[in-house]
């Protein structure tokens, strides 16, 4: 994939992205040691609000809700000289509907070198925290990471994947640099980001948006008040969530918790539009409609819900061109 440019453009496909987010995960290189500021370091921080909302509007489908949570949320953050905490957002939703889409938007809108930014750091369990017998060592891992990156610079993003995966009580370590202490261990950690992905909740927010179709009300006019309480719920309910042991949700330090709503036919038409457009090629009526008849939709009776949301679309196209 060529090497991706700032400002608002078709973006590459879904698969091509996560790639990145991998990588990330590994990057380091000698920008780490141009920087030795502290709190006052801004690093490679180069906030694009322009073009992250522009992005946002012409490339994720079906999701007002988590455009406007998460445009908000950033313009005041990113606004602020002096935030008194660090901005934590939790995106939850159905797999497929744009959570890590999203995140790593937010890596290439905010930071010069985006994913592979030395300031980008993303945690996944499988790789990173994949036997839970391992769990006092990952902590001390974890803890000792993120302080000493952001000793090396408060504007840092962290990026925490499947937290429905995470080995419960390991997200305790991170509640001290949550809150709106000024300093922790020694560390200003106010301008950092952190941001938690995770599936659960996805199954309440689908039967919300079921309902308000079957009572023939726009998707549009479905309400956070609606989504929140629910999706809390779940990740409260589930002991097997990241969060469970760890506070951070009953001490209220996440900002915002985003919901992704299910995507009908009508988005993943949209995906299969914007892939095409990425590869180069006009739309075929022939291509568009094979895509969408090989997917699966939900409810059996209704077929209203795409049941991976856009996540298969690029390898469907590859599959009938």
């Amino acid at each position: 994939m060529a090497a991706a440019t700032r400002g608002c453009r078709p973006w590459g496909s879904l698969l091509g992205l996560l790639g990145l987010v991998s990588a990330a995960a590994a990057a380091w290189d000698l920008a780490s040691l141009r920087c030795n500021l502290g709190a006052f370091c801004e690093c490679d921080f180069r906030p694009d609000l322009p073009g992250l909302e522009c992005d946002l509007a012409q490339h994720l489908a079906g999701q007002h809700l988590a455009k406007a949570l998460v445009v908000k949320a950033l313009k005041a953050f990113v606004r602020d000289p002096a935030p008194t905490k660090p901005l934590v957002l939790s995106l939850h939703g159905w797999t497929g509907t744009g959570k890590s889409y999203v995140s790593s938007l937010l890596a290439h809108y905010l930071f010069q070198g985006g994913l592979r930014s030395p300031r980008v750091h993303h945690f996944s369990p499988v790789l990173h925290f994949p036997h839970p017998s391992h769990i006092e060592r990952y902590k001390k891992d974890l803890k000792s990471w993120v302080q000493g990156n952001l000793t090396a610079c408060g504007r840092s993003l962290f990026l925490f994947d499947e937290m429905d995966k995470m080995p419960p009580g390991l997200m305790e370590v991170l509640r001290p640099f949550l809150g709106s202490s000024w300093v922790v261990y020694g560390t200003n950690y106010r301008k950092a980001i952190f941001i938690f992905i995770s599936n659960t909740g996805g199954e309440q927010i689908n039967q919300v948006a079921l309902e308000a179709w079957r009572s023939r009300r726009d998707r549009e006019e479905i309400l956070l008040q609606e989504l929140e309480p629910v999706i809390s719920r779940a990740v409260l309910d589930n002991p097997h969530h990241g969060f469970s042991n760890s506070g951070i949700m009953e001490e209220r330090l996440l900002d915002a918790v985003v919901p992704f709503l299910p995507l009908q036919r009508h988005h993943v038409r949209h995906c299969v539009f914007n892939e095409l457009a990425q590869l180069g090629l006009e739309p075929r009526d022939e291509v568009v409609q094979a895509v969408l008849d090989s997917t699966t939709f939900f409810p059996e009776d209704e077929q209203l819900f795409s049941s991976n949301g856009c996540k298969t679309v690029a390898s469907r196209i590859a599959f009938f061109l």
